[in-house]
């Protein structure tokens, strides 16, 4: 395929308008969409040269194929990987030095698109610590690159065949990622099956113009149509749950018009193909690895950018990298053509091994905590402390929690007999109820969802949070309710465990303080009251004497004080690098005062003091572990108990688990021992 100045001029608009994005720059609010123009920009130049190649030869060289593979994107990815896993030696702490070693393998291997949907989604907080997030993309484009010259391969001479196969998968896959982006958005927007048909769109492009002879040049409405769209989305499109479904159509549609009409003599074309700009869309490929770990390690060490001169620096210091892995790396390997195929393979695997030894390494080592001095030590191993076994847990196929989630402690063979129902805080008490549950050699059963209140006819709404995913906690707490009712589960003892301030007041506090979430009363509910607080507590009231008439004993977990500055990870990085030092701050910063507490908590606590004070439930109470009388601290006899401002570490699970021996025991004990 000659080479066309064009879609040089189009990949400088991807890529600026993903660095842009990531450095937020205003009026880049979509720039993410710059991947998707990469897609198809991708699929069009690499599926051309598959189909020339195949209705020229009537075949396909898998070999030649994977070597120009190897020699376009492999040299600047491993210098990248190299430099970043050096700098990231110096900086990031051992639970994050840690998850970085799993990222470099995975997307040493092409499978990081996998590990980041298992882990966030791409427009959460915490994809803002991961400095190898942005090899998803190249993850789902190779994934694709696989799948594509084998069905080219395993077509033969059908070529008819193929092309309705094309554009079936081509629609099949749109379809699938609109539908699935309402139900599982993370899924949609990191899995190649929901992404393959950005790039199959490319590569349909190419083929009806090969097979057509088109002359790329239709005039000038489609070139200012596509360039409309692809500004419209870059501006104009919001990161969230809502992306990518319908709305990824916009950037592929304009960069398909652009590339359809490229070859027109028009203003668009000719700024295009500027010199400047082509230079950018020639330094692309490197500048979009480079600018994430610059970004994501410069703020971490700095503790985020104060102004708009740290923001234009490090910007700089991307381009000046991706310049000269362009200039010195990938163009030299580009032209040693007569680089033989086995030493560009045998690099290339030579090269991998040693990426996966070190991501290896660290995974193995933790991250190599003793890099940093003991006082950090503390919060680093809090950071790290939050890591369950779940090879206990499994979604049930039958029984009456069928489709939900459910993790067993306990003797392994007996029945269940407590059940223990939460959210996230119930998560982090696993280790703790586990230990507690072996002591007393009594089989439990734990169900869990994040941000979804343990209590019945109660809808939610969380800011964090999906459609699907408010959905689905009411849809769960149903089917627990329904099977509850049935009077045939086997339990005894129920123990609920939630954080009953964020839903009575319906926000965090401190640094979760942005986060809200809008509790409703369903449709025929016996709820009366409207203002949140009041609604939680008539929801409990009545939800957890409704229960009570399913077991013989019920029991709620007072939360654990939240410590509104505290955060381990913002705490160790922070002593790490210099921001904090021992000393008042520190302690400021590690405590909350009882009167605090106490005023945060009133409203959430008092159904459950009244549901104690007529003999409903037993309330357990945290407090006297993590407090004295006057303070709450996240440290306690050198050790740290809290992961965030209000979820534990699994130390701090397990040195409470005394609260939960009277939940585990046998009914017929406890009577004994109240008559003793």
């Amino acid at each position: 395929m000659e080479y066309r100045r064009e879609i040089d001029g189009l990949r400088a608009i991807a890529v600026l308008s993903v660095v842009a994005y990531h450095f937020a720059l205003p009026g880049f609010g979509g720039g993410f969409v710059g991947v998707d123009i990469f897609f198809v920009i991708s699929g069009f130049l690499i599926g051309g040269i598959l189909w020339r190649e195949k209705r020229t030869s009537g075949r396909v060289s898998l070999l030649a194929f994977y070597a120009r593979r190897i020699r376009r994107l492999a040299p600047a990815y491993f210098v990248m990987a190299a430099v970043t896993f050096l700098a990231a030696w110096a900086i990031l702490l051992p639970f994050e030095f840690r998850e970085f070693g799993k990222a470099l393998i995975a997307s040493t291997l092409y499978l990081s698109n996998v590990l980041f949907y298992r882990q966030s989604g791409y427009f959460d907080s915490a994809a803002a610590d991961k400095a190898l997030l942005h090899t998803w993309s190249l993850s789902v484009e190779e994934q694709f690159y696989i799948f594509l010259p084998l069905l080219f391969l395993l077509a033969g001479r059908f070529i008819g065949a193929l092309k309705a196969l094309l554009l079936a998968l081509f629609a099949a896959s749109l379809v699938a990622g609109i539908i699935l982006t309402d139900i599982s958005q993370t899924a949609a927007f990191y899995l190649f099956p929901f992404r393959a048909w950005e790039l199959l769109a490319g590569v349909l492009l190419a083929i009806l113009g090969f097979e057509r002879r088109f002359t790329w040049a239709f005039g000038a409405v489609l070139s200012w149509a596509g360039l409309a769209l692809v500004l419209g989305a870059v501006t104009f499109i919001e990161a969230g749950p809502g992306f990518p479904g319908w709305q990824a159509i916009l950037p592929v549609l304009g960069a398909g018009l652009l590339i359809l009409n490229g070859r027109h003599d028009n203003l668009i074309n000719r700024a295009l193909g500027a010199r400047p700009v082509v230079f950018v869309g020639l330094i692309s490929y490197s500048l979009y690895l480079w600018h994430w770990p610059v970004l994501v390690l410069s703020s971490y060490r700095l503790g985020g950018y104060s102004d708009y001169s740290d923001t234009a620096l490090w910007l700089l210091v991307s381009f000046a990298l991706a310049w000269a892995s362009w200039r010195f790396v990938e163009l030299p390997v580009r032209r040693m053509a007569a680089l033989p195929k086995p030493a560009l393979f045998g690099g290339a695997a030579l090269a991998s091994t040693l990426m996966l030894l070190a991501g290896g390494t660290l995974y193995r080592t933790d991250g190599l905590p003793a890099r940093f001095a003991p006082d950090v030590r503390v919060h680093i191993d809090a950071s790290a402390d939050f890591l369950q076994d779940w090879s206990r847990c499994s979604i049930a196929a039958t029984g009456p929690f069928v489709g939900l989630e459910t993790c067993a402690i306990g003797p392994e063979g007996q029945p269940p007999e407590v059940l223990i129902w939460g959210d996230s805080h119930l998560r982090a008490f696993m280790d703790g109820l586990a230990l507690a549950a072996d002591e007393q050699g009594r089989a439990g059963l734990i169900l869990w969802r994040a941000g979804c209140p343990p209590l019945f006819d109660l809808d939610k709404t969380e800011n964090t949070t999906t459609r699907a995913e408010d959905a689905d906690c009411s849809r769960a707490n149903t089917r627990i309710r329904a099977a509850l009712a049935d009077g045939k589960s086997g339990f005894d003892t129920l123990l609920l465990i939630g954080r009953w301030s964020y839903y009575a007041t319906g926000s965090g506090t401190g640094l979760d303080g942005e986060n809200t979430i809008r509790l409703s009363a369903q449709p025929g509910s016996p709820y009366r009251q409207h203002a949140q607080d009041a609604l939680f507590a008539e929801a409990a009231l009545v939800s957890v004497r409704e229960m009570a008439g399913s077991f013989a004993r019920v029991f709620v977990l007072r939360q654990p004080p939240e410590l509104p500055r505290y955060d381990s990870r913002i705490i160790a990085r922070d002593m790490a690098h210099g921001r904090l030092s021992p000393g008042p701050e520190l302690e400021e910063i590690m405590s909350v005062s009882r009167a605090d507490l106490a005023a945060r908590t009133a409203t959430s606590e008092a159904p459950f003091r009244r549901l104690e004070a007529e003999g409903t439930i037993r309330f357990l109470d945290t407090w006297p572990t993590l407090c004295d009388d006057s303070q709450c601290r996240a440290v306690i006899k050198g050790k740290g108990y809290y992961f965030d401002n209000n979820h534990v570490t699994n130390r701090a699970a397990i040195a409470l688990r005394h609260l939960f021996a009277p939940v585990l025991s046998r009914p017929t004990a406890i009577a004994e021992a109240a008559l003793d």
